[in-house]
C-alpha cells in the first residue's frame, strides 16, 4: 500500500514538472529597441554669417520665402577663378555675386550657402541658416531644396579641394530633412518650363544632385559633378555618426 502511494506521488510530481517546463514563461521588462533620432545640433557645421562679407541688406528686393523642409540639395560652382585668397578675397567676391544676382531679378544672392576652397562655409541667401529658405539657384526646382555653391570653377582637369568637398557634405547632411536618405532618391515636381522638365513634370532625382540634373548647363563642372558619389557617402556617414538611440 505504501509502495503504491509512493509510486502515485512520484507520477504526480513528474506530471507537474512536465507541465511546468513545457509552458512558455511570460517575460516582463524585456528591452525594446530604441528609436533612432538624428542629432541636428551635432551635425550643424560652422557657418560664417552675412555680416562677415558685408551683404547689402538694403538692396535685397523682397522678404525670404520659407518651405516646410529640405528634400534635396543642388550643387553648383560659381565660375570664379580658383586662385583667390580665402581670407582677403572672398567677402568682396560674395558681395559682387549678391549684387549681380539682384540685378538679374533674383531678389538676393541666389545660393543658400557658398563654400570656398579652404572649406569655409558662408551664409548666402538671407532668412536664417537654420530655416528652409527658398533660394534662386535651380530653375524649376527651388521649392523645398537648398543650393550650395562651390566658389570657383571645376571643369575637367580642375580638381576640387578636399576641405571644400568635406564642407559641402557637412551642409548636405545637416540641411536635408531627417527622413531623406543622402544616398537615396526624392520625387520633385518642376515648377518652370525653363528647366529640363516641363512645368508639372514629376522627376525622381538623387537627394544630392548637380545643377545640370535639372537645367541645361555644365554646372557644377565635371570634376565636382564626379565627386557627387563621395559627397553622398560622406553625408550619410556624418548622419550615421550623429544618430542616437533613445
Amino acid at each position: 500500500m505504501w509502495a503504491h502511494r509512493a509510486r502515485t506521488a512520484a507520477s504526480a510530481l513528474s506530471l507537474v514538472l512536465l507541465v511546468s517546463c513545457s509552458t512558455p514563461q511570460r517575460q516582463t521588462g524585456a528591452p525594446r529597441p530604441g528609436r533612432a533620432t538624428l542629432d541636428l545640433a551635432a551635425l550643424r557645421p560652422v557657418i560664417v554669417g552675412r555680416g562677415a562679407w558685408h551683404a547689402d541688406e538694403h538692396a535685397v528686393q523682397d522678404r525670404p520665402v520659407y518651405d516646410t523642409s529640405v528634400r534635396a540639395v543642388f550643387l553648383h560652382h560659381t565660375d570664379n577663378p580658383n586662385t583667390y585668397d580665402c581670407r582677403t578675397d572672398v567677402p568682396a567676391m560674395l558681395l559682387a555675386m549678391e549684387q549681380r544676382h539682384i540685378a538679374l531679378g533674383w531678389d538676393d544672392l541666389g545660393y543658400n550657402f557658398v563654400v570656398d576652397r579652404c572649406g569655409t562655409i558662408y551664409e548666402g541667401r538671407g532668412g536664417g541658416v537654420d530655416r528652409a529658405v527658398r533660394g534662386a539657384h535651380s530653375e524649376g526646382f527651388n521649392a523645398g531644396t537648398v543650393g550650395i555653391a562651390a566658389l570657383g570653377t571645376f571643369g575637367r582637369g580642375q580638381p576640387v579641394p578636399l576641405p571644400m568637398l568635406r564642407a559641402i557634405a557637412a551642409i548636405a547632411a545637416w540641411k536635408l530633412a531627417p527622413s531623406v536618405d543622402p544616398l537615396g532618391k526624392v520625387r520633385l515636381v518642376s515648377s518652370n518650363d525653363r528647366s529640363r522638365f516641363p512645368k508639372g513634370t514629376a522627376v525622381e532625382l538623387a537627394a544630392i544632385s548637380g545643377h545640370r540634373d535639372v537645367y541645361e548647363t555644365d554646372c557644377p563642372g565635371d570634376t565636382l559633378y564626379a565627386a557627387l558619389p563621395w559627397i553622398r557617402r560622406t553625408a550619410a556617414h556624418l548622419r550615421q555618426a550623429a544618430t542616437v538611440r533613445r
